[in-house]
């Protein structure tokens, strides 16, 4: 029989056992479980509310309780439900009835919101560890290929050459930015629930303050309803994983295309990826689309745990159970595609003449053409009218910008000088773009600076040899 089973004169039948067990997957939370019980057993002995020895046979069976589990010789049973209910029962199992003097002034309601607000607050900072680990890679892939240049994409177009380390940067901004989500998410985490008991607090002179500071939380919640009826930080915790998923996706696309035989940019490493039963020549880059696609099922538990939520009357609801299963796959496998996509990187090799010969297309220099006749005072509207009108004049007499003369260019752009000739050349126009956030390489190499900095990283000689070279 639970032990909840003082109210009923019958056990649950099988098929509810099967539907309400929640043991076979929340068993991971069982650290969290001893440690918010070790927390408050010490504050029920602090307070008066069960006798000190109680307290400390309480403590020295839990510690034999996390032994077990850590061992994997814990007997887990089905019929006790929960992770905390087998927890306690193998409690009093060893320590006899003081172990039943644990549940005192605490449900499983707010047991539960407690235990997932521990791990939570563990998986934001080991994720966080992870995304620094993808972000070593991408600026080292950034700095060893310092200089290489490929074509810029827009609608999937080639648009204008820019730096394959500033490509490469535009991800590490995003990876930055989801650390700072789940470091935000992590400070609304770090409240205690603890205390809040089934709904509406206790009797007893519980001491949240005391159990706050011991498990090492920055405050309590202050709504004993609240505390056990929301799941808004876990709600919160995936929608910050949807984002790196969704960045690891686009990245993964990139490179997939990449890859390809119609881009042939980069050399993916033979153990990152695979070959075709059938076809003997196939090389195909499944960890990037293994990521893409693993993406959605990041995007499934979040949509689920709001759906789950979204109709929900306070407080505590049975429906609520299904949060974890969701969460847990979500949580490892951004962990698994951030880890691997590291280890992927180190593999990446470009084809750095391949993707100059993309960027040297002359037509990825128009906006150059535009901007110079902008520097002459034309206005930019009619400077994009007449390259546009030059660029189609190109078009219909079968040639490359680069291969008209200055008297062909001038029927189309009058102002047109012996100089503009000599912008069709991607090492000058990334040069040129030297603003803040440009492509030039003064401005990538600074950047590649500021994060060494942050990641703890070191340029290397032939680095900063070419980043001398390209100043100077």
């Amino acid at each position: 029989m639970p032990l909840w089973d003082g109210r009923f004169s019958q056990s649950p039948a099988e098929q509810v056992l099967k539907l309400s067990e929640s043991i076979s997957y929340d068993r991971r939370l069982y650290p969290y479980d001893i440690q918010g019980s070790l927390a408050h057993a010490k504050m029920l002995a602090r307070q008066g509310i069960i006798p000190k020895e109680d307290a400390r046979k309480i403590a020295s069976g839990l510690r034999k309780v996390k032994k077990e589990l850590d061992s994997g010789k814990f007997v887990f049973k089905t019929e006790l439900e929960d992770i905390h209910m087998n927890i306690e029962a193998r409690l009093t199992e060893l320590v006899g009835p003081a172990g039943a003097r644990l549940h005192t002034g605490r449900s499983r309601n707010d047991q539960i919101a407690t235990d997932e607000r521990l791990y939570l607050r563990d998986q934001a900072d080991e994720i966080g560890i992870t995304v620094i680990s993808l972000l070593k890679a991408l600026w080292k892939l950034a700095a060893e290929n310092e200089t290489a240049i490929l074509p810029g994409f827009t609608h999937l177009q080639h648009a204008q050459p820019v730096l394959f380390a500033h490509h490469l940067l535009a991800y590490m901004e995003m990876l930055g930015r989801d650390i700072e989500r789940l470091m935000d998410c992590r400070r609304r985490i770090n409240r205690l629930p603890l205390g809040a008991g089934a709904l509406a607090g206790s009797t007893l002179p519980l001491d949240r303050e005391f159990v706050a500071k011991e498990l090492g939380f920055e405050d309590v919640l202050v709504n004993s309803m609240d505390a056990v009826a929301d799941r808004d930080v876990s709600i919160e915790f995936l929608a910050a994983l949807a984002i790196v998923a969704m960045h690891l996706s686009r990245l993964a696309e990139d490179i997939a295309i990449w890859f390809s035989q119609e881009f042939a940019f980069v050399e993916i490493g033979d153990a990152f990826t695979t070959g075709s039963s059938l076809m003997p020549q196939k090389k195909n880059p499944d960890v990037a689309e293994l990521t893409r696609g693993k993406t959605g099922r990041v995007y499934g538990a979040l949509m689920g745990l709001l759906t789950t939520l979204k109709g929900l009357p306070l407080t505590y609801n049975r429906d609520l159970q299904e949060d974890k299963e969701g969460l847990f796959d979500a949580i490892d496998t951004v962990k698994l595609v951030l880890s691997t996509m590291a280890a992927m990187l180190a593999t990446v090799k470009p084809n750095a003449e391949r993707m100059l010969a993309a960027a040297s297309d002359p037509a990825l220099m128009a906006t150059d053409l535009a901007e110079a006749l902008v520097r002459q005072g034309m206005p930019f509207r009619e400077a994009h009218h007449q390259v546009g009108r030059f660029v189609g004049d190109c078009a219909r007499k079968g040639i490359t910008l680069a291969e008209a003369d200055l008297k062909a260019m001038r029927k189309t752009i009058p102002s047109a000088t012996p100089e503009f000739l000599a912008i069709f050349n991607p090492q000058h126009s990334v040069a040129a773009r030297d603003i803040v956030g440009g492509t030039a390489p003064a401005q990538v190499h600074g950047q590649l600076l500021e994060w060494a900095k942050l990641l703890g990283m070191k340029m290397s000689r032939k680095s900063k040899k070419d980043a001398k070279k390209n100043k100077e």
